[in-house]
């Protein structure tokens, strides 16, 4: 049985509590060792040990550049393969965990330590948890939240979603913004070697995908629910007479729903697949094109059919809606480097100056000098320059690219919600 030293040296230093007599009586200072032999077991825990006390690394990140991360496993575990993006938001994990734009992709959070507040079900943005996975640097051991219901981990495995921790998350975003994003695979399965998850990722695609259909509902509904007085923080007064908005659902998030009601509207969710001839049969008084995952390019139809709404009733798009009114418009968009994921972007706001701090979530974006004469871009990030907003008053359009909802972040871009209203009025009164 193999054994372990340890070799302890003790000085038997003098007290500053002595006295002087003491002192001149005290010998000089003695230095002996003192070695302790402890036996082990062959795989090198303690005798009397089964197993280690702690969770040891179950779990592999394998990207596409051929890096391999060990970390520890929870929520569910198997493979799984998505893009990983990273994102900057400190709070508000549960919101991203259920924002369907996240479908196909690996969220890793910069904000090192996650699941401190643990879960609850007034906080999710959709009906179940659409993104791939989950990875963070420190899983917090325990929850402390009067709103708790139940642990990240658990939440997790109930949706059969994969997580990893203590992984370096700042060694992987670096990565990422230096060479993009990047496929993955995570797998808690030690049958799958190394070669064989790196095969996988580099044989799978997000880009020309439709994550559109997947995600959106499969028939239209009437919005019911109303904003919660806890959560409310419009003073402005609701009409009796509600503007009807229909809300195309290509990944559609609660808040941005909510946000709608709260503002008077009285709300119909369609499918992404919906015609435009069935939405015009309804005489709304305006559309919503919602955020969502994926390529828009990859989703011609919903193209389409923003081209046969437009300049029949006022719209407004957020997110993929911007970029699917982009492309209707007649420009382009392209895939951007590694994206935008967070609550803490700013954008300036070109026609008022103001810089506002905007929650966003996309990995593409409209190049603004594909769009023909008359479309105004009207807001621009301010860490990169892209085009964060349109509007073409001729035919009583806006657009943003980021979430004026911010579920979770600030609200300084709600307004927008109140310039819709404001555009579906004066398009009323001019009926």
């Amino acid at each position: 049985m193999a054994t372990t030293a340890m070799d302890l040296t003790l000085t038997n230093q003098l007290s500053s509590f002595a006295s002087k007599a003491q002192l001149n009586r005290s010998p000089k200072a003695r230095a002996f060792s003192v070695r302790c032999s402890v036996p082990l077991s062959s795989d090198g825990a303690a005798l009397g040990l089964a197993e280690r006390p702690w969770k040891t690394s179950d779990a592999r990140l394998v990207l596409e550049d051929g890096s391999v991360w060990t970390a520890k496993s929870f929520g569910a575990s198997g493979t799984q393969v998505g893009e990983v993006v990273f994102n900057t938001s400190l709070t508000g994990y549960q919101e991203i965990l259920t924002d369907p734009s996240y479908a196909g992709q690996f969220v890793l959070m910069t904000n090192p330590h996650i699941g401190n507040t643990g879960v609850n079900f007034d906080d999710e943005e959709s009906r179940q948890c659409f993104l791939a996975g989950l990875v963070i640097r420190s899983l917090s051991i325990s929850t402390s939240n009067w709103r708790c219901a139940e642990t990240l981990g658990d939440y997790l495995a109930e949706r059969n979603i994969m997580g990893i921790y203590d992984v370096d998350t700042r060694a992987i975003t670096r990565r990422l913004r230096q060479d993009g994003s990047l496929i993955g695979v995570l797998s808690t399965e030690d049958s799958k070697t190394n070669k064989e998850l790196l095969q996988l990722s580099r044989s799978w695609d997000i880009v020309g995908v439709d994550l559109i259909s997947g995600v959106s509902c499969k028939t239209p509904y009437e919005w019911i629910d109303k904003t919660k007085s806890d959560w409310e923080f419009n003073s402005i007064e609701r009409d009796v007479d509600a503007l009807h908005v229909v809300a195309y659902d290509f990944g559609i998030k609660l808040n941005i729903l909510r946000r709608l009601a709260s503002y008077g509207c009285k709300i119909t969710v369609v499918p992404s697949t919906w015609p435009a001839s069935e939405t015009l049969k309804m005489k709304p008084n305006g559309v919503l094109f919602s955020n969502g995952p994926g390529d828009p390019s990859a989703v011609p139809y919903a193209v389409e059919t923003v081209k046969e709404i437009l300049g029949k009733v006022p719209v407004f798009g957020i997110c993929m809606g911007h970029q699917l009114l982009g492309q209707a418009l007649g420009g382009k968009t392209f895939k951007m480097k590694f994206g935008h994921h967070g609550g803490n972007h700013p954008v300036r706001n070109l026609r008022s100056g103001h810089v506002e701090i905007s929650a966003q979530n996309h990995n593409y974006a409209v190049d603004p000098a594909s769009l023909p004469e008359g479309v105004e871009v009207t807001h621009v990030n301010l860490n990169d320059g892209s085009c964060a907003g349109l509007a073409y008053p001729a035919q009583n359009i806006m657009s943003l690219q980021y979430h004026p909802e911010a579920s979770p972040g600030p609200h300084d871009s709600d307004y927008a919600f109140q310039e819709f209203i404001e555009m579906l009025k004066r398009a009323k009164q001019n009926a």
